[in-house]
């Protein structure tokens, strides 16, 4: 646990308080940082807070979390409706609602409206333009990709996505602020995908591919990953935990965006999302999960 006069980010606005917002609210919390979360009803921040609330007395069941820091962290955490509630103040704002452009660069308008014209904005996107969600904002030299991985409080990478405008400044901050958050950084500059959704939806893609010419069964093409290449998780496992869904937007960005056919949808995915096999969300992807 970092002293809260330590952390490069004293005051974080987390904005979106589903499954990652609240892991990223936690995790700064734990860190030392004064947290807001925010999202658009009471009841989707009072979920993320529960989230946190189950994470962190799962830690202290296992004995992985003191019950001090647990304490500690939930009384750094605020939560609210208000955007500009949320971010006044703020030393950083991460925005972490749903994969889709014009939502948050409406999401970045209002922050920008609201926010202190010193405070680093960033967006955890999995694989759209920085440049698109961030155009037209002031002062762009502020604004940077944080890209956490699920569940945040446990997976060691963030992807770090560098815009042209970024200073040096912004991404030595967020750098610093990486560790301090118990995180291993990596910096790739802004481009389709940036390094890790274009090399894992390639990998699930052609993992979808494989069950949809029966070369394998589902948990067999994981296995082979998991033991024979030390994947954490099998392709098809990870699909189903992202959603089919969004790896199906992603994919189709992707396609569009690298012009490459690497990245075209298999029609199993499709078929699959028109019937609302969507995966564990929905109770059935590749797997079971009801």
């Amino acid at each position: 646990m970092t002293d809260s006069q330590n952390v490069v980010f004293p005051r974080v606005a987390v904005l979106g308080a589903g499954t990652m917002g609240a892991g990223i609210a936690q995790v700064c919390a734990q860190a030392g940082s004064q947290v807001v979360l925010r999202d658009v009803e009471d009841a989707f921040v009072e979920r993320g807070m529960g989230t946190i609330r189950g994470f962190l007395d799962k830690g202290v069941e296992k004995g992985k979390v003191a019950p001090e820091l647990r304490e500690a962290t939930l009384g750094r955490l605020g939560t609210t409706t208000d955007l500009a509630a949320a971010v006044a103040g703020a030393d950083l704002i991460i925005e972490a609602v749903p994969e889709r452009l014009e939502l948050k660069r409406e999401v970045f308008a209002a922050v920008a409206a609201a926010a202190p014209a010193t405070a680093v904005l960033a967006t955890n996107t999995s694989s759209l333009s920085l440049a698109g969600i961030f155009e037209g904002l002031p002062s762009p030299e502020r604004c940077i990709g944080m890209h956490f991985f699920n569940p945040v409080p446990i997976m060691a990478l963030l992807e770090i996505v560098r815009p042209a405008a970024a200073s040096d400044a912004t991404l030595e901050g967020v750098r610093t602020y990486a560790t301090q958050i118990q995180k291993e950084p990596i910096v790739v500059r802004d481009s389709p995908g940036f390094a890790t959704s274009r090399l894992g939806v390639c990998i699930g893609l052609e993992a979808i591919r494989m069950v949809e010419a029966e070369v394998a069964s589902a948990a067999d093409i994981d296995k082979a990953m998991e033991l024979g290449y030390r994947h954490p998780m099998g392709p098809l496992r990870l699909t189903d935990l992202v959603g089919l869904d969004v790896r199906l937007a992603i994919a189709d960005y992707l396609r569009k965006e690298l012009d490459s056919p690497v990245f075209e949808a298999p029609q199993l995915l499709r078929d699959m999302v028109a019937e609302g096999k969507l995966g564990k969300k929905s109770g059935r992807g590749f797997y079971d999960w009801g």
